[in-house]
């Protein structure tokens, strides 16, 4: 019997021991109000999402925080848990965030202007070029969407200025990146403090708040457990998730390699914070980097099991505060509208408020959603001419709001730009880029762009924009390609012989001069008019005339000058791939003089438009419908301006539209209606399989016979290849028509201009 009373006795004290060396001294806790909770937060990348598997079980156990401080992603969690979220929520919320579309600045195309999204979809690389000296950004990101992001959810507390007014009394910090010193930052815009404090060097762009040039606070103290002390804490609980030291094979990004340097410090400061903590929760995240967003629901639950861990320390720390506390889902009541009343714009020296106010599209006063708003921000952002956007909401006593903007301009305004590219008609070409921004006046953009290769190209744009007011541009390209050509082409250009032609060798030379006024219809519509001039020459080596064998043979070498207008909507998710939107295009030229080489010119009208729809058909598939349309009214004897059909690219110049199994320029007529339907199945992330088909009528008088309601004489079905690259998309096509009877294949690779 004394044995195994003995033996029970041994068992107790080994627990009472275990007791003793893993779990909390409570013995001199407060109790009831007297004890006063404090939660602090370490930064440490996304391994900072393992707090809110923290905050999970201190929700479960029925612990109240009653103070806040938290650094870098400490404070992004602990800012929002302090501005009403429970811990579910946060997991809800950080589960559908995209956060490589966040740090990269993806700003949706449809919130760029169609100058801006033209930019963006030929050009590679870009980069400040100011003075001729090739500088690189301050950071990868500016952190604008991260920013947006955490404004819209904080804004149930956007009039809270004092960060102890918030439901949890909370504070961050940040690093004054000139002085190396911490900031505390209690007070001001909560969506800024958060922001300004994970602004990680190289990563996100440094944060201007209240003159201070900030940086994330894990510089200078990635775990402010003092400073929690210092407001009344006096029970911490703490949460370390910043990295442990790594070796070399593990230190492979730039933003891995400026952790591990702070982490010297950060490491050896710990020894002594810990100290300072009662509960101190260092979850088993390890294989995990800074960097691993997309696991972050596996570093959440890395954070909870190690907080379970503590269970019974829990129970004990929420019996002593006196009650179980149940901390409630946030509900936020917001408005379908937000009444605009005024706008206040700070900031600003280069760009107007017009320029600005027409970004935002917002006419005074304004009944906007929060989305039209947020859109809005997005469309401002795009335009890359400033460094930061910052904005609030002041309320009127009549309910409704003063829109306040804090602009921060680029101080960059030349960029040099570069993008290479492939395709079958063009052959190769590097292109080359330099944009100057306000190179004349406020608001203007001027842009050269030379394609260097097998076929040589240039294009200069110039525009001054003035959102919802007329803006004006002007406009020079060159275009030139040599292709092999049906015979049939030939022979709408010229009577010339040609019985013992099947196709011949044909050079075309393009060279279009624009002057034009813009605005923007219904704030998605942009609307152009203006004068055109346009030298057109096409001539052949192929064919020699008895008269003169040694020269080439011209089908045309004409001066034309129209004016014309143009009507564009382009609300496509993406230029190569859609799975959403719409896009039109219509255009009209009236022909009013030529130089006339061929001595047949009269004058003549040609229109055209193209519409097309693109739509989800599941998470991965995507189908695009189009149909596409154009006439000629006059100028029957005039050719060179006619519809072509054939090939298939992208912005090919004047009338010619590709067609799927035929080869490049086949077909020629005044007269066009086409349809075209493409099926687009995204299997592995950046993958693409897709097929189709299109259906065409195309002659002279189209619409004066009827024929364009008959039966379409050309055909072809195609099957192809997509894959998204840094140089633009690498796409393959193998196309048939069973008129034709042959297979066609092309390819491409990098951004089409």
């Amino acid at each position: 019997m004394r044995k195994y009373t003995a033996l029970v006795l041994l068992l107790l004290t080994l627990a009472s021991y275990a007791q003793d060396t893993t779990g909390v001294d409570f013995s001199n806790v407060p109790q009831g109000e007297n004890l006063k909770v404090g939660l602090v937060l370490s930064g440490g990348g996304a391994k900072g999402l393992a707090h809110i598997g923290v905050l999970k079980e201190l929700e479960e156990a029925g612990i109240k925080i009653d103070y806040i401080g938290g650094t870098s992603m400490g404070a992004i969690v602990g800012g929002l848990y302090a501005a009403g979220y429970n811990a579910h929520q946060l997991d809800s919320i950080f589960a559908v965030v995209n956060f490589e579309k966040l740090i990269q600045d993806d700003i949706p195309r449809d919130a760029k202007s169609f100058h801006e999204r033209s930019d963006a979809e030929k050009f590679a690389l870009s980069l400040p070029f100011d003075h001729f000296k090739i500088s690189f950004p301050s950071a990868l990101s500016k952190g604008q969407n991260i920013y947006n992001l955490f404004t819209q959810l904080t804004h149930h507390v956007e009039e809270t200025s004092d960060f102890t007014q918030l439901s949890t009394p909370f504070f961050c910090v940040a690093t004054n990146a000139e002085k190396g010193e911490a900031i505390i930052l209690d007070k001001g815009c909560l969506s800024e403090a958060i922001t300004a404090s994970g602004a990680l060097p190289s990563l996100f762009s440094p944060v201007i708040l209240d003159g201070q040039l900030l940086i994330d606070g894990g510089v200078v103290n990635n775990y402010p457990v003092e400073e929690l002390r210092k407001r009344g804490a006096n029970f911490i609980i703490g949460v370390d998730v910043q990295d442990d030291l790594r070796d070399k094979d593990e230190l492979k990004s730039a933003p891995e390699m400026l952790m591990q340097i702070n982490n010297y410090r950060t490491i050896e400061a710990m020894k002594q914070k810990a100290v300072l903590t009662d509960i101190y929760i260092k979850p088993d995240i390890e294989a995990y980097t800074v960097m691993d967003f997309e696991k972050g629901a596996e570093i959440i639950a890395g954070g909870e099991e190690r907080a379970k861990e503590f269970a019974d320390d829990f129970k004990k720390l929420a019996e002593l505060q006196g009650a179980f506390y149940q901390k409630p889902p946030l509900k936020i009541e917001r408005e379908d509208t937000l009444s605009i009343r005024s706008v206040a714009i700070n900031g600003n020296t280069y760009y107007t408020r017009s320029y600005i106010l027409g970004k935002l599209k917002i006419k005074m006063p304004a009944e906007i959603t929060y989305q039209q708003l947020f859109e809005g921000i997005n469309n401002l952002a795009a335009s890359n001419n400033f460094e930061r956007i910052n904005h609030r909401l002041e309320k009127y006593e009549s309910g409704q709001y003063h829109l306040v903007l804090n602009l921060t301009e680029s101080e960059s305004t030349t960029y040099l730009k570069a993008g290479l590219h492939y395709d079958d008609i063009y052959k190769s070409a590097a292109l080359i880029n330099i944009t100057k921004k306000r190179a004349l006046f406020k608001n203007d953009i001027a842009s050269l762009s030379v394609a260097l290769g097998d076929n040589i190209r240039y294009n200069f744009d110039y525009y001054s924009d003035n959102g919802f007011y007329l803006g004006f541009g002007l406009n020079s390209s060159y275009n030139s390609f040599e292709t092999r050509v049906d015979a049939r082409f030939i022979e709408q250009l010229s009577d010339l012989p040609l019985e013992s032609f099947n196709s011949l060798t044909v050079d075309y030379l393009d060279i279009t001069n624009q002057i034009y006024l813009q605005t923007l219809f219904q704030k998605q519509f942009a609307l152009r008019i203006g004068l055109e001039h346009k030298f057109l020459e096409i001539d052949t080596e192929s064919v020699r005339l008895e008269e003169n064998p040694d020269s080439k043979v011209y089908f045309d070498n004409s001066h034309y000058f129209s004016a014309y207008g143009n009507l564009l909507l382009d609300t496509f998710d993406d230029k190569y791939f859609p799975t959403s939107g719409w896009y039109f295009n219509g255009d009209f030229n009236l022909y009013l003089f030529s130089s006339d080489y061929n001595n047949n010119f009269e004058e003549f009208s040609l229109g055209s438009a193209q519409l097309k729809y693109a739509a989800s058909l599941s998470s991965r598939f995507a189908m695009v419908l189009g149909v596409e349309g154009g006439f000629k009214i006059g100028g029957s004897s005039v050719s060179s301006l006619d519809f072509v059909l054939g090939g298939w690219g992208n912005d090919f110049i004047n009338n010619i539209v590709s067609f799927y199994g035929y080869d490049y320029i086949s077909l020629i007529g005044d007269g066009l209606v086409k349809s075209e339907v493409t099926f687009d199945y995204n299997f592995y992330r950046k993958h693409h399989l897709n097929f189709g088909a299109n259906i065409a009528n195309i002659e002279n008088d189209l619409f004066t016979t009827g024929n364009w309601l008959s039966a379409p004489n050309n055909t072809g079905y195609f099957m192809g290849y997509g894959l998204e690259t840094l140089v633009g998309p690498l796409q393959t096509k193998l196309s048939y028509s069973p008129e034709v009877d042959r297979v066609f294949w092309n390819f491409s690779l990098g951004f089409w201009f």
